[in-house]
């Protein structure tokens, strides 16, 4: 039996918007042939998210507030049908998607999000760091592009590693949603509000 690197079952999620564990399977099914993969997810009736085109109209405003009162969230997410808004399997994830942003504190919903400005300066700064250290040029390129994932990692809602679950992210969760509804679902903003609590940041780790 071919063996199912976890690198392909990503790629292939990254590529079709589909569950990591239906692609999984789609992959061992398919002898880890990606294309055959591909077709066995169409014909399962999996639809790729390229190929759904549907606009979101629909959605919930989710609201979460820590037991003490000092941090509260709200978070829109969107969907194709008031019926999916309304399952089980969406309020479960918006509110833990709420309560993750509570403990978490993203700046930004997606990387695309992220001013240019922003990801210019951090490559500055990090780049002159490194060529202060006599660095050469392949390393620092190569510094920098993990540079950019780890601060996509702790600055972007969809590329934090869910703080219940540290071994899937909340793109993960995303995407599993999306195949089991069948929507196109998207979290479109959030808020975090905070009251500051005197010689601490952040007011959750004054209360724990």
């Amino acid at each position: 039996m071919v063996t199912i690197r976890a690198e392909d079952i990503k790629n292939l999620r990254e590529e079709t918007g589909i569950g990591m564990m239906d692609c999984k399977r789609a992959l061992t099914a398919a002898n880890g042939d990606t294309d055959r993969a591909k077709e066995i997810l169409r014909e399962q009736g999996l639809e790729l998210m390229e190929q759904i085109g549907r606009e979101a109209t629909e959605g919930r405003v989710v609201s979460y507030v820590h037991h003490t009162g000092k941090v509260g969230v709200l978070v829109e997410i969107a969907c194709n049908t008031d019926f999916a808004a309304n399952s089980g399997e969406f309020l479960d994830f918006a509110n833990n998607v709420a309560m993750h942003i509570a403990a978490e504190a993203p700046t930004y919903v997606v990387p695309e999000d992220v001013p240019a400005e922003v990801l210019e300066q951090e490559n500055a700064e990090f780049r002159a760091q490194l060529e202060e250290q006599g660095k050469p040029a392949e390393i620092i390129e190569k510094a920098l592009e993990g540079r950019v994932k780890r601060f996509y990692q702790d600055t972007c809602l969809i590329k934090q590693p869910f703080v219940k679950d540290p071994d899937v992210t909340i793109e993960d969760m995303l995407a599993d949603l999306r195949t089991k509804t069948g929507e196109n679902i998207l979290i479109k903003q959030f808020a975090r509000f905070a009251i500051e609590v005197a010689g601490c940041a952040d007011p959750l780790l004054a209360s724990s």
